[in-house]
């Protein structure tokens, strides 16, 4: 906690670290954005007067961003959740007017995972609402203070997370575009309000927020204000946990790019060689590089005794929302669900533009070429259809002497039984020409010296 208490020179100090060509502020409209919107604009004061949104930072020693300048643009997000939201918009509008900053507002629509909390669905749609606007270079600024911090760490303590759950918030972070920020973290929400007083600022106040059906709400009304009458400085505390359980988790990462390397799959031979602990932290650090939704402690047993230690010709799956894991042979995947799929279906392909495949199997191409691929011929005066395998279907490669099922095929390539299905086969009439861009079936192969119709896939 910063005994200086909050001011525009200390978030200038801290902001110096991360520099940005534009900042964009997710301004609620509440206490807290509202501080740091405020702070913002107030370091506008050297810039030129006629575009008081064009921030031009002081003079800096020891390195940061000199006289350069910077963008500052304000971000509204209207879930639709509450009933006056219209007139936090409202409100949002005339501060936005009176500092003149540029506000960006949007609506947005919550949808609700089975098992995922309103919470967590809102700030995902919040966040990915935001994307949208930040380009690299960017960076987006979020006014979270120390107590939020001691709140999240308080709530993965009591989920029972590891490391890498109690290290909290941290202060800088990749977004998919640009970076974010939250500048505040060093501050209590007691120094936001002093500046917010001394400043004569106003804003809107969220009645949800003292909902104690939610957990956050509950340990922000009931849990901590005793924790602060018994423990004043309890914030300032379980922040600094919070930074010694980023760096365990951080070299927990480090471990695991050690024990797995860097891959989309991995090895069930290399992780039988590590004892449990080493299994979980790759499990968990491979899972979250792959940006899908971690395990918990359940499912993550289920991977660990149901996948690495199933048979070697045994193709397990586990399942929990957002996420699954398969295993091939001697490697294990994870990937988000896989949609539905009707392998009876029958497409029409118009040779002239490329086929977009249904549930985002990807993108059939047609190329001409000299001497490769398809008879052009035979592509221009046959109907072109593409399908999936539903058994028994056959095709000898080019260059080979006999015909083989497709299953034999993907056994000897390596595809994994739950792509088989999935892979486009192209028809001339009725009969299979290529499997995707995986082989050509003979007699479809154009001779060196005519045209062909090259298939890609992507």
């Amino acid at each position: 906690m910063s005994a200086e208490g909050f001011s525009p020179a200390q978030l200038q100090r801290i902001l110096n670290r991360f520099p940005a060509a534009r900042y964009w502020v997710a301004y609620s409209g509440g206490l807290d954005s509202h501080v740091l919107l405020h702070a913002l604009a107030h370091l506008a004061a050297a810039s030129d007067s006629t575009r008081p949104h064009k921030i031009l930072p002081p003079p800096l020693t020891g390195g940061g961003r000199g006289e350069g300048g910077f963008e500052l643009h304000a971000v509204h997000v209207d879930h639709g959740l509450q009933p006056n939201s219209a007139q936090w918009v409202k409100h949002c509008e005339e501060v936005c007017a009176e500092l003149q900053i540029p506000l960006h507002s949007l609506q947005i629509k919550i949808k609700l995972e089975q098992g995922e909390s309103l919470e967590a669905a809102a700030r995902d749609a919040r966040y990915q609402a935001i994307a949208v606007l930040i380009e690299d270079g960017d960076a987006l600024l979020t006014a979270h203070h120390q107590d939020d911090q001691a709140e999240t760490v308080l709530l993965q303590l009591l989920r029972g997370a590891g490391p890498a759950g109690l290290a909290g918030m941290p202060e800088c972070s990749a977004f998919p575009k640009g970076l974010h920020v939250r500048p505040l973290l060093n501050f209590t929400q007691a120094q936001l309000r002093a500046y917010a007083e001394t400043q004569q600022l106003t804003w809107v106040e969220d009645h949800s927020n003292r909902d104690l059906r939610f957990d956050r709400n509950y340990l922000r009304h009931e849990i901590t204000p005793r924790l602060r009458a018994r423990w004043p400085s309890y914030a300032h505390t379980l922040s600094r946990s919070a930074t010694h359980s980023a760096e365990a988790a951080q070299l927990m990462e480090a471990l695991a790019e050690i024990d797995s390397g860097n891959t989309d799959t991995l090895s069930v031979t290399a992780l039988r060689a590590l004892d449990e602990a080493r299994q979980r932290n790759v499990l968990r650090t491979w899972i979250k590089r792959l940006g899908l939704p971690l395990p918990n402690a359940t499912h993550l047993d289920r991977v660990l005794h149901d996948v690495v230690n199933a048979k070697y010709d045994s193709t397990p799956l586990v399942h929990w929302p957002g996420a699954e894991v398969r295993r091939y042979r001697d490697l294990i995947h994870a990937m988000h669900p896989l949609p539905s799929h009707d392998p009876g279906q029958i497409l029409i392909w118009d040779t002239d533009i490329p086929l977009t495949l249904p549930n985002g199997l990807g993108r059939l191409m047609a190329t001409p070429i000299k001497g490769k691929g398809l008879k052009a011929a035979l592509w221009q005066t046959s109907p072109v259809t593409v399908r999936f395998r539903r058994g028994g279907e056959r095709c000898r490669p080019v260059g080979r002497k006999e015909n083989h099922e497709l299953k034999k095929l993907f056994q000897e390539s390596g595809i994994p039984p739950w792509r088989r299905d999935r892979i486009p086969l192209v028809y001339l009439g009725e009969q299979l020409a290529a499997v995707a861009d995986l082989w050509l079936c003979e007699p479809f192969q154009a001779n060196p010296e005519e045209m062909g119709i090259e298939i890609t896939l992507k």
